[in-house]
């Protein structure tokens, strides 16, 4: 087992990366200021490997924490790889103690799983309380040939087959293939890529038509394709504000949201089965695409105070600065506010979830 400190990290690809592995065990907890009984050590479960996306995102916040938490507690990383994500995530819905001296960092294909009701899945949403998200955004682009705008590509795709290069249909790309579907495109969703990455080069090399990528990766790996007259941007998936309102994404101001297209193009808001499983798989993915959480019957004092904790620094400076290169230009939400958005996006009702398994095999021959 390995305890470390870490430190903010100063951009994507420059991280440093300790193993920190553990099972979970009871840890002492011992009293602190202001009647609050804060845990000298905290056990943070990542259900993903060292050096992943989610495993950077936690050991960049653990410091933040750490400092902000009344008695400074040692934050200490336990990986759980395994079943991308179910396997750490059961076994903390298994063993995790209440007393608040335990986390869990989950992602979209944590969120996901449940949502579908993925028969490996033994961990509730319900059972566990978030302190704090950290939304991202996407953008969705084209290839060049189909038009020299937005409005053109998306009347070309309307009238011939077009490849999107995915990981799984049931991956970070459904909302954006829900999407796509709804305004009218024929696409081929060709799967078995290992990363969003990999897409990209498929984009690349001429193999897809249409691609999609996250923010960070979008303004290191495709923006410079833009610039270069090789990709069309289309649209952005927005970010939710504290209302749960679909609104323009900061990092895209002058990009319209893929419900702004549709109403441009359809002259109303998007509505039915299939607008609502965009919206929650949207919400599940991107407003809340990392989490932190506990267990819902842990002390109130202590769940307060961490959601304290994150409310120190989330608007500082420091923080801010600290966080543009790991989260670009989001602030995390916290507290009750994530505690709206989860509730919302995870209750997927049996008719979205069936219309969206009907869908999916229909439309791309996909089961869940």
């Amino acid at each position: 087992m390995t305890t470390l400190k870490n430190t903010p990290f100063k951009t994507f690809k420059k991280a440093l990366l300790v193993a920190a592995c553990s099972t979970l065990g009871a840890i002492s907890v011992n009293a602190q200021a202001d009647d609050v009984s804060v845990p000298d050590t905290i056990r943070w479960t990542i259900p993903f490997g060292v050096g992943g996306g989610t495993d950077v995102w936690a050991r960049f916040f653990t410091t933040w924490m750490s400092e902000n938490i009344q008695g400074n507690p040692t934050l200490v990383i336990d990986n759980v790889p395994g079943g991308g994500s179910i396997n750490g995530s059961n076994l903390f819905a298994m063993r995790a103690d209440s007393d608040g001296s335990q986390w869990i960092g989950t992602s979209a294909s944590t969120q996901y799983p449940a949502m579908l009701q993925d028969r490996r899945v033994r961990y509730s949403y319900e059972d566990w309380t978030p302190i704090l998200a950290t939304p991202t955004g996407g953008v969705v682009y084209a290839q060049p040939g189909l038009g020299n705008s937005a409005e053109e590509v998306l009347n070309a795709v309307t009238n011939q087959r077009v490849k999107f290069a995915v990981q799984s249909h049931t991956g970070l790309e459904l909302p954006v293939l829900i999407a796509l579907d709804l305004l009218g495109a024929d696409v081929q969703a060709v799967s078995g890529m290992r990363s969003r990455g990999e897409g990209r080069l498929a984009f690349e090399r001429g193999e897809a038509d249409i691609d999609f990528q996250t923010t960070s990766a979008y303004f290191s790996s495709v923006e410079p394709l833009v610039e270069s007259g090789r990709a069309v941007p289309l649209f952005s998936l927005g970010v939710l504000n504290d209302s749960g309102e679909i609104v323009r994404d900061p990092a895209f101001p002058d990009l319209p949201t893929f419900n702004e297209v549709y109403e441009t193009l359809h002259g109303e808001a998007p509505s039915g089965p299939g607008a609502e499983a965009y919206r929650k798989f949207f919400a599940s993915g991107f407003t809340l695409q990392k989490l932190i959480l506990l267990p819902n019957d842990a002390p109130e004092a202590l769940i307060q105070e961490y959601r304290d904790a994150a409310r120190r620094f989330v608007d500082t400076e420091a923080f801010k600065e600290a966080a543009m290169a790991q989260l670009g230009p989001y602030t995390p939400v916290v507290g009750e506010v994530v505690e709206q958005h989860l509730q919302d996006a995870m209750s997927l009702d049996d008719a979205t979830r069936q219309w969206l398994v009907e869908w999916l095999l229909e439309q791309h021959g996909a089961r869940i």
